[in-house]
Formats: C-alpha cells, structure tokens, sequence
C-alpha cells in the first residue's frame, strides 16, 4: 500500500496563496526548531544564510534540544572510540549561536504541541509561542520486541551518551555481540572490538549491509570482516536475550536453535521516524510512521513544517541519510525567507569505511530497472568486488564497490549517463584490461559532486583551493567522500616550486637529494635550480629548506650531521646558527633535553647552579623540560660544558626537529595507568632527537585513556590501551589546534615503533616546507586513508627503506652541543664581535622581576623623548 502524501486543501492553498510567506504577517515572528542534531543545525545555517535571524532583526528562533549538548556529527559517531571527545564531533561553529542570536535549550525537548494556539511546551514547563514550526525531531532506535530486550547489559547506539554507557559496561564484558549488520551495527561492531571484546554480529537479512549492497559484495564483505576476528551470523534473528539472577546479560537465543554466550548487547536493527509529537497534536502521519510533509516540507498544517529523518517526503519515503535532511532543510529555510524551493527526493548513494573496509553503492545498485545489465569482478582472496550496472543502451544505472571504492567519487555523478569507456575497464585489476581512471574531467558542470550539500562541478570549479571550497559551497565538509574527486577540480598552481631559485617543491628536491645523494647547497642549485639562480647564494626560503633536507638526510647520502659545518653552517636559521633560540633583546635560551620529562635530584640541581651561576631565569616548559633565558652568545659554550659534563645534551628547542617527547607517570605510580608511559616516552624521545624535518616535531605518551599527557594534541602521539599501545598522528595546538587521528590501535612495543619510524620518514619526505604533520595530512591526497596505507600496510613497497632511513638516523646521531665544545674551530663562531670576542654584547640588559630577571624593555624601547605643544593649539 503506497504511503499517504499530504496535499493541500482548498483552504490551505488559499491560506498559503494569501502568505507564502509563513512569516509574513508579523514585524518579529518566532520560529521554534524542535530537535537540534544535524539537520537542525543545517537548518538553523541556512535561515542565517537568508539573514533570517535575530541579529539580522528578521525573527527570534527558539532551538528546543533534548541531548544535554548541541548539535554533532552523528555519521562519525563511531569515532568517539578513536579518540575524538565530544566537543570535537559539534557541528556548531564557536560563537555560531551567539553570533546570530539564536535561543538554544539543551537537554529540554519539546512536550507537546498546541496548534490552535501556536504553542511549544518543553520538558521544563516553559512555553514558547511561534508563527512557523520546523519539525527536526530526527529518528529512534528499533529495539525488536525480544524477551529480555531490557536487560541489563542492553544499549542502543544512536547518541554520545549510549557511547558512554557502553564504554564503561565494557570494562567489565568480555564479549559482546551486535543486533543488526548494517551500516551503524557494523560500526557498533567495530566499536566493541576496538574495545577489547570478542564481538559478535546477528543480521537477519542473508547478507550483511543488505540495503546497500548485493549478494557478491554481502559475500565479499563478509569474508574481509571475518578475517578481522568477528564472529557473523547471518539468516538468523534474536528469539531472547537471556539474563542471570542479577538482571544483566549472559547470553543469547538464535532463531536457529543455536545460543552465544555474551557479556553486553547493542541493538542497531533500524530507525523508526521521532512523529510522536505531530500524532498528538493532530498532524497527518504516514501509516508506517514519519510526518506527511508536501514538497516545500509544510505538513498538514501550514505554520508547521518537518525536515530529516521525522519526515515523510513528498515521494512517500522516510529519507534515513543526512543528506536528505539538509536538502529539506535548505528547501524549508528558502520557503519560511519568502522564496521558492522544493524537495521531491534524494540521491541514496553512501561511500563509506567500514571496520577499515571501502564500501560504496550508488543508483540502481541491485539492478532492478528492466533490461538492466551486470558487469562484475570479484577477487575473493583481496577482498574486492565491484558491479557496475548498465541499461541496454550502456547507460551507468548504478552500482556496489566493497573493498576498493577509489572510483565511487567519479562514477556515483555519472549515473545516468553512457560511458566514455567499455564498463569492464572500470572495474577489472591493473594488468587485466583495466582499470581505466575517469577523471572528473568527465564529468558535464552539472553532476553533482558533493551530495551531502547537492554541489555541482560547476560551483566548485569557481574556486581555486580546498579551504575556498569548502567555506563558500560546504562540499567536503559532510561524509567527506568527495573530497579526493574536489581535489583533482582544483586547478594546479601556476609555479609550484619551492621560490624563485628552484622550480621544484621540497618533496620532490628531498628526492632530487636522496636519489643523486647531493650532499651541498651549491651543487643542487647549480643543478637543479633556476638558470637566473644557478650560481648564485640562494634566498631566505630555500637555504633552510635545502640545509634542513641534507641534514635529515646526512646518514644516507653521506653528508655531515653537524648542521653548522662548512656551507651549512649560512643555510641555517638564525637559531639553528647558535644553537639556542634568540629571545627579544638578543640573548638566548637554553633548553636541555629531558627525556619523558624524567629527571634526578642531581640533575635538578645542577640546573639550579648553572641558572644561577650565569644569572639566567628559568621556566618550567609545557614539554616538561626547563628552559634557561637570557645567555649571551658568548655565554653558551660554558653554559653547555657544564650541562653536558652533567649528562645533559641539546634538546634542540632552536631547529626543525624532535622538541620532546611528553608521559604521564604511567603503571609504575599511576592506580589507573596500564602501561609504562615513562619508559616508552624516553625509548621514543632517545630515538627521534635530531631528526631533521620540515617543522618542528611534538610527541606524547598516555598512561591510561585519562590521556593525562595530552597525545592527542601532538604530531604522533601515543595512548596506553590493556593491549598495548594506540598510536595517533597529525595533532597539534597552537593557534589551529587538531586532534591527532587514530592510524593503528593495541600495537606491541616493536609494531609501535615500527610504525612511528615509517610515518616520520614518510612524513619527512613527502611534506611541504614548514608544514606541520596536522597540515600535512590533510593536503596530501588520499589523507589519513593512504598514510595508514602506506606506512601500515606497504601499498607503495616504501616502508623497507623508511625504516633503514629511520636507523641510519639512529646510528648516526650525535650531540650538537657536545660536538660544538670539543671543537676549537666551532667554538670561534660564538662570539658577540668578531674583532673583539671577549666584549659581551652591551645592548643585552635585565631587570629584576620575581626574584629573577626579565628583558631591560626600556633599553631595548630607546630613549623617551619630550614632546612640547606649540602655542596656541589643542594639546
């Protein structure tokens, strides 16, 4: 029976005739969203979009919200067990509300309705009059209707807070086991074993994922999730949950006769349309549930509108993907501003990573259309499975592609039209006829490109870089699997050289060094460089980079480690040229290396001497170290003797390089530390330190998920799981702080290592000058998926050599500080005045301030200077 769809009366179209526009008919309306996820959020964009806000005079917008906080990315939900808090999966912009003035009621959802009256009551007792109502009440979890259901030991996966819940229930489970293999189950899955248990997967449909994909790519993924250790039980349903005498779970009861014995349940067998409000108050509902809703979103009353998965489209179907909903969001936001829009239905095509594995379907991906023709290829041993479907006239219909989806990005836009090439070439292997690369070239301007915001080509061919893009249309900024196909639209830059002496980028002069193992400055300019650039000195830009490049590279091509020998020594920076960081009146700081912030009595001691010895003033850093200010370069030989002669060597707080390497006290003091973070930060600290690299490089090591030393906000860093260790990569503060992204989970000792050594050199090699690794893994393409690619799984047969690189380094490292002090010839370098190198620098004065020292500011200001007004003007 086909779903009822709301078609207005002849009363309402003349209502509407009389006011399209629902806010119309007062100065200040109120619009009330009720329901704050996702698309409540689009919704609330795209009415500041239109001006209509509260800052803008147009409207006051009341936002009733049932979760105790604001709007988040419910499509990565599963990613809150790869490390991401909360505040880093909001959707909300800081200062968005504010900004516009938006009225935002978290954990206070609405309660009921009152349509003749135009009221909103909220869980709290307030009452919100409005003039339009926007419906975003989203969906629910299907709980099937099991004996036990309620057990405890029973979740559903739909919010942060079911996270939570399930998180701590696990530390005390051994096995869970999921209800449900489709999408969300399959990341509960995934969820739970990344939580140390033994996992098991009930779907009732034969297949896993059964709406997306067909039976070869069912078959295809479920060999590939097997192999990962999770027990799949397809064709069969839950008959009972079975609980013990204490109420929580212990197993359960297949409708194959068969049971499991399991610690913890999650239900994720569908979502129902959230319409129980629109019911009590009156407005049309399907039969099978969601809010009837025309094509401008209006339900069967005009004031009152729904959008997202509440809704029941104008085509009859419940849409379950977000971009759906920010399409009717957009649709409705247009229609309450006064204009014209209409939502009539939706791209159902998704891409998607599923326990690390590719799976994309697009259009008619089972085939149904009449006449309609497969063309397949399945390799069971690696996984893949690919099948295009084509009409007679060789029209692309759709398809499913499990295990490699490179191409979805291209093929998904194309649906609908013939193809350029034989469809056999898209989907055979290299060497087998195939594959052939459709580049988005192909593409007509009007193929949508990012479908979860409906951009085109054309809107983002108007562009020249990423971050326009996706500022000015949102294309990239939802599921993000269109962001590869926006970054081959984008137009190569005119020069992409390092400056003006070489007309080649970093990475590839790295090569240029590594390969032809170029050991000086001169030699790779003269060539390499510019023809006007060869013979010349080079300029500030690429000396640095070059010298910074051969000294990472030192081991392997034979150069000198000592960054300040012969030529290398004017490619440096002007910290690198002292060896300590130039401070605001000229003097200098000194940070000895601490490795994992570990220290003796002793060596406390001898810090506290050498301070107060030179009169330097000292500082507790954030990397666990002590930082000595305020040494005149002639001072900084005697300063290193002592410290050397203590143990101490440079902690190169002045170059490119390793600064430290941060720990938590970890098992050995810590009640709730599972691993020796101490040890591990020192081992990895003791490592890395020299290592030359296009930007500083930051390291950490947490104990515990506590996550005391803050690994998230560093390059690489590294959490203590009850497995082993968790290792995360492209962090940092600063002013554009990043959370470092999970790259591999539960590694031994030696697999850590290993991967940390692949990745710095990759890093290394493949960055842009002064890039950090945060910024580097989200401009190289393929991001975190072909970094973890190749340092994890080899794709590109590189990790031999990056790991022989990473031991060169190791065995060749030597202290610059202690080969500075016992070398006369480098020592000449330190002195303030050639012609008189035992003169200090008379500029550099201090002042007390706190018991130590500071910077003479008036020295460095210049004199004051009086200034006499003239007579007879305005002083």
């Amino acid at each position: 029976m086909p779903e009822p769809t709301f078609e207005p009366s002849a009363t309402t179209a003349a209502a509407l005739e009389a006011a399209p526009n629902a806010l119309a008919h007062t100065a200040a309306p109120t619009i009330v969203v009720v329901g704050h996820g996702m698309v409540g959020q689009r919704f609330l964009e795209a009415l500041a979009d239109r001006g209509l806000t509260p800052a803008a005079g147009a409207a006051r917008v009341v936002v009733l919200c049932e979760e105790p906080r604001p709007a988040y990315d419910r499509v990565r939900l599963t990613s809150y067990f790869d490390g991401r808090s909360p505040e880093d999966l909001s959707l909300v912009e800081r200062g968005f509300m504010e900004r516009h003035g938006f009225e935002l009621y978290v954990g206070d959802p609405a309660t009921g309705v009152d349509r003749a009256g135009r009221t909103v009551t909220a869980r709290s007792g307030a009452v919100f009059p409005y003039d339009t109502l926007v419906l975003a009440t989203g969906s629910y979890p299907f709980v099937p209707p099991v004996p036990g259901k309620d057990a405890r030991g029973c979740f559903v996966y739909r919010t942060i807070e079911d996270l939570l819940a399930i998180e701590e229930y696990a530390k005390g489970a051994a096995t869970g086991a999921v209800v449900g293999g489709g999408l969300l189950g399959l990341e509960a899955a995934g969820a739970l074993k990344g939580l140390g248990l033994s996992t098991h997967v009930v779907e009732f449909a034969p297949r896993l994922m059964p709406v997306q994909v067909d039976e070869g790519g069912g078959a295809a993924l479920l060999r590939t999730i097997e192999d990962m250790g999770l027990a799949v039980h397809t064709g069969v349903g839950t008959q009972e949950v079975l609980a013990g005498a204490d109420g929580a779970v212990t197993g359960m009861a297949l409708s194959d006769g068969s049971s499991l014995a399991v610690d913890l349940v999650v239900f994720s067998a569908g979502v129902r349309p959230r319409d129980q409000l629109a019911r009590e108050c009156g407005l049309a509902v399907g039969e099978r549930g969601g809010i009837v809703v025309d094509a401008e979103c209006r339900t069967s009353d005009p004031a009152v509108f729904a959008i997202g998965e509440c809704a029941l489209a104008a085509d009859g179907r419940v849409y379950g993907l977000v971009a759906p909903g920010y399409e009717m969001a957009q649709a409705a936001a247009e229609v309450i501003a006064g204009g014209r829009s209409a939502f009539t239905g939706a791209d159902l095509s998704t891409k998607l990573k599923l326990l690390g594995v590719d799976v994309a379907s697009f259009g008619d991906a089972h085939g149904s259309a009449e006449g309609a023709l497969d063309v397949v290829y399945s390799d069971a041993r690696s996984g893949v499975y690919k099948k295009l479907v084509i009409g007679r006239d060789g029209t692309l219909l759709g398809g499913v592609l499990v295990g490699d989806a490179d191409q979805y990005g291209t093929l998904r836009p194309m649906t609908g039209t013939v193809l350029p090439v034989a469809p056999e070439q898209l989907v055979l292997p290299a060497g087998a006829g195939g594959p052939v690369a459709l580049g988005p070239s192909a593409l007509p301007d009007e193929a949508v490109i990012c479908s979860c915001h409906n951009v085109t080509k054309g809107a983002i061919c108007g562009h020249t870089t990423l971050p326009e893009v996706k500022k000015c249309t949102k294309a990239g900024t939802g599921c993000g699997s269109c962001l590869k196909v926006i970054g081959q639209l984008m137009p190569p830059p005119e020069d992409a050289g390092l400056c003006g002496c070489f007309p080649y980028s970093r990475s590839e002069l790295y090569e240029i060094v590594r390969t032809l193992e170029v050991t000086s400055f001169a030699a790779l300019l003269d060539s390499h460089g510019r023809e006007r650039a060869r013979g010349g000195d080079g300029c500030e830009v690429c000396k640095p980079t070059v010298g910074s490049v051969i000294a990472s590279l030192a081991p392997t091509v034979g150069a000198s480690g000592y960054v300040l020998d012969g030529e290398q020594a004017a490619l440096q920076d002007t910290n690198d040229h002292f060896l300590a960081n130039l401070q605001r009146n000229g003097s200098y700081s000194i940070v000895p290396r601490i490795p994992g912030g570990e220290i003796t009595p002793e060596k406390l001691i001898v810090i506290g001497e050498v301070a107060r010895d030179f009169g330097l003033y000292t500082k507790i850093t954030g990397g666990q170290r002590i930082d000595l200010f305020g040494a005149r370069v002639d001072q900084l030989p005697r300063i290193w003797t002592r410290l050397v002669d203590a143990g101490f060597e440079s902690g190169h707080a002045y170059g490119k390089s390793l600064r430290t390497v941060k720990s938590c006290v970890g098992q050995t003091w810590c009640r709730y530390g599972v691993q020796d973070s101490v040890r591990m930060a020192i081992d990895l600290e003791l490592r890395y330190r020299g290592l030359r690299s296009p930007h500083k490089l930051k390291s950490a090591v947490s104990g515990c998920a506590r996550e005391c030393a803050e690994a998230r906000g560093k390059d690489f860093g590294i959490i203590a799981t009850a497995q082993g260790w968790n290792l995360y990569v492209g962090g940092n503060g600063g002013a554009t702080p990043r959370h470092a992204d999970l790259l591999a989970q539960d590694l031994s000792d030696a697999e850590l290592v290993r991967l940390i050594d692949r990745f710095l050199m990759f890093y290394i090699r493949t960055a842009d000058r002064l890039e950090r690794t945060s910024a580097w893994l989200e401009r190289i393409d393929g991001g975190l998926d072909h970094v973890r690619d190749v340092v994890v799984h080899d794709s590109l047969g590189l990790c031999e050599e990056l790991e022989r690189m990473m031991t060169d380094h190791v065995a060749g490292y030597r202290d610059e500080w202690a080969e500075t002090i016992n070398d006369p010839e480098r020592l000449r370098r330190f002195v303030t005045f050639v012609n008189a190198p035992d003169a200090p620098d008379p500029s550099v004065k201090f002042v007390p301030e706190r018991d130590q020292i500071k910077p003479d500011l008036e020295l460095l200001a210049g004199p004051v200077l009086a200034v006499r007004t003239l007579e007879g003007t305005a002083s």
